[in-house]
C-alpha cells in the first residue's frame, strides 16, 4: 500500500471548509473499486462483523477478524487515507493491551490510524499514549454500538442538554488528547453542528445532520444490499440488492435450460 492522503490532508479539508467523505469496506475487490472512485478515507469498521460474517451486532467481532479484513483492504489501496476499527474489548482492559492492539493495527494490517469508541478516562488516556507513539487515532462518540446493551439500543444520543454537553466535552477530551478527527453517530443535527464548531479537529457525521465537516455510510448500506431495513439516515446511491437476485436467478435458469454456457463461452 502506498498512502496518498495524510492527516494533514484530513485537516487541511477542515481549515478549508471542504467537506469530505469516507465509506467502509471489507474486502480487496471493494477497496479497489472505492479507491478508484477517490474516496478519501476508506475504513475497516466493525460493522464487518453484521455485513460480513452474520453476526447480529459489533460485540462479537475480534482482533483476528479485524486484522485479516484490514490486510485485505490494505494490498490494494493506493491513495486513499486507510481507517482500522479496534473491536470491542481490544482496548478496555488497559492502556498497555489497547496499545498492543493498536500496533498490531498498523504493523500486521497496514492501516494508517485507528478508531476506538468513548471517552473515557482510560480511553482519552490511550489515545494520548498513542499518538505519543506515533499511532494516529480517530475517535466516536455519540452512539457507540459496542456500548448498545448499556445504551438499551442504537437510539439516538445526545438528546437533552446533559447528554449533549457531556459529549461536547467528551470531542474536546479527545481533541486535547491528541485524535485528529471524532465520529458523531446519531446524534442531533444541532449538537454534531455545535461539537463541529467547537473542534479544531475534522467531525465525521453519520446520523449526524449536515454540518459536520465530513460523511460516512456502511458500503452495503448505500449499495442498497443491505438484507435489512437501513436507518434514516442511509442514502441508498444504488439498489444493487434487487440487481443481484435477479442476476442469479438468469444464471440459474440459463444453466437448467441449457443456454449458459454458449459456444463464445467455450474453449
Amino acid at each position: 500500500m502506498s498512502m496518498s492522503v495524510t492527516v494533514r490532508d484530513i485537516q487541511r479539508l477542515k481549515e478549508r471548509g471542504e467537506r469530505f467523505a469516507m465509506l467502509t469496506c471489507y474486502d480487496s475487490t471493494s477497496a479497489r473499486l472505492l479507491d478508484e472512485a477517490e474516496i478519501p478515507l476508506i475504513f475497516i469498521g466493525d460493522t464487518l462483523g453484521e455485513m460480513m460474517l452474520g453476526y447480529s451486532s459489533t460485540v462479537p467481532v475480534t482482533m483476528e477478524e479485524m486484522l485479516h479484513h484490514a490486510k485485505a483492504v490494505t494490498r490494494v489501496v493506493e491513495n486513499a487515507f486507510v481507517v482500522g476499527d479496534l473491536p470491542f474489548m481490544t482496548y478496555q482492559v488497559s492502556i498497555e493491551e489497547g496499545m498492543r492492539n493498536a500496533g498490531r493495527m498498523l504493523k500486521e494490517a497496514g492501516t494508517n490510524c485507528v478508531k476506538l469508541e468513548g471517552a473515557s478516562p482510560l480511553v482519552v488516556e490511550l489515545v494520548a499514549r498513542l499518538v505519543e507513539a506515533g499511532i494516529p487515532v480517530m475517535g466516536h462518540l455519540g452512539l457507540t454500538p459496542q456500548s448498545l446493551h448499556q445504551l438499551g439500543g442504537h437510539r439516538v444520543q445526545g438528546r437533552d442538554e446533559k447528554s449533549a454537553s457531556r459529549i461536547l466535552s467528551e470531542a474536546r477530551a479527545l481533541q486535547d488528547a491528541g485524535a485528529f478527527a471524532v465520529v458523531l453517530e446519531a446524534v442531533p443535527a444541532s449538537l454534531a453542528e455545535r461539537v463541529t464548531r467547537s473542534l479544531v479537529i475534522p467531525t465525521i457525521g453519520i446520523g449526524a445532520g449536515s454540518q459536520c465537516d465530513g460523511q460516512v455510510l456502511v458500503f452495503h448500506d448505500f449499495l442498497g444490499i443491505t438484507p435489512y431495513k437501513v436507518a434514516r439516515f442511509v442514502r441508498e446511491y444504488a439498489t444493487l440488492g434487487p440487481a443481484i437476485v435477479d442476476a442469479s436467478r438468469r444464471f440459474a435458469d440459463e444453466v437448467s435450460e441449457g443456454i449458459f454456457p454458449r459456444r463464445e463461452h467455450s474453449y
